[in-house]
């Protein structure tokens, strides 16, 4: 038991590497190619950051293992919302631009209405996964079509490049194989633990496996927060949670349809509830403050518990 538990500790040292690498020189090459910091932060910090998910939820499709591609995915949404947010929050208060509720955040909203619509009998086949990972070339095409318009963005905060575009395709590269590697080591080792500690798939996929490949997405926030970022804070934890569900749920339909019964409804309803419950948070002065940081963070234990418990 004691080796599994270290290498999925280090396969989450290698997956946060791996991301690292993977959103400094994807961000990077962005900048060159004149990309604003907020839309930066919700399509290639996001979904760099969320390359773990996409790599641990086929990996585990493949195999089969849905609980643990579909748990995956719900849980790194509910961790990005609430514990994410909230810890994030509760440094320093975020503001709010007026894009994200325009347009990125009902995007997230809709995608999450449409994913409980489809799976509430259990299953994801491979129509739906076509039609979500269309919406996400959709949204990314769409994103980079406003930026390259020369969209002004509120508050949009300086990104640096590396010293040469070298540089970046090898950050690249090695952020993606390290990604690799260490989602196949995660995967592996969590279904073993599963089974010693007698959880199903579904539950270590929305508490261990979810926490851990949203490792990136809560040191980039929480960086962000502490430098007062908030675009990058915010844009990076919805642009996340869109990539989850229409590019990694997707992307992992297409390539093997998800069918179990692990999944309950009350998993469904927080998800939906906490994207739900992000839109007044965020209307609310244009911020999202730290006492709206704490209900998020609140309710996360609550779920977690509730998981662990019943």
């Amino acid at each position: 038991m004691l080796i599994p538990v270290l290498f999925v500790v280090a396969s989450l040292v290698v997956l946060y590497f791996g991301a690292d690498f993977l959103v400094k020189g994807s961000s990077s090459l962005a900048v060159r190619f004149g990309i604003s910091p907020l839309v930066v932060g919700l399509t290639v910090v996001a979904f760099g950051t969320s390359a773990p998910e996409l790599l641990v939820s086929v990996q585990s499709a493949l195999e089969g293992n849905p609980g643990i591609a579909v748990g995956n995915v719900m849980g790194s949404n509910i961790f990005n919302v609430c514990a994410i947010l909230g810890i994030s929050a509760m440094i320093y208060p975020l503001r709010v631009n007026p894009r994200l509720i325009r347009l990125d955040a009902p995007v997230m909203l809709v995608a999450t209405l449409l994913f409980v619509g489809i799976f509430h009998n259990g299953s994801f086949g491979r129509w739906a996964g076509i039609l979500f990972f269309a919406g996400i070339c959709a949204y990314t095409i769409y994103c980079v079509y406003k930026a390259k318009r020369g969209e002004v963005v509120e508050g949009d905060e300086e990104i640096k490049p590396t010293k040469s575009w070298m540089l970046d395709v090898v950050l690249v590269i090695a952020g993606l194989a390290l990604l690799v590697w260490g989602s196949g080591l995660l995967v592996d080792n969590a279904v073993i633990i599963a089974k010693a500690l007698g959880w199903s798939e579904a539950v270590i996929g929305l508490t261990i496996v979810a926490a851990g490949t949203s490792m990136p997405e809560l040191a980039t926030s929480v960086v962000a927060a502490l430098k007062k970022r908030t675009d990058i804070a915010i844009g990076n934890v919805i642009g996340s949670n869109i990539f989850n569900l229409l590019a990694v749920l997707g992307l992992t339909a297409t390539i093997a349809p998800v069918e179990t019964n692990q999944i309950n409804w009350t998993d469904m309803l927080v998800m939906l509830g906490t994207s739900l419950l992000l839109l007044p948070f965020m209307r609310t002065g244009f911020k999202i403050g730290r006492g709206e940081g704490v209900v998020l963070f609140v309710i996360y234990i609550a779920y977690t518990v509730y998981l662990l418990v019943y």
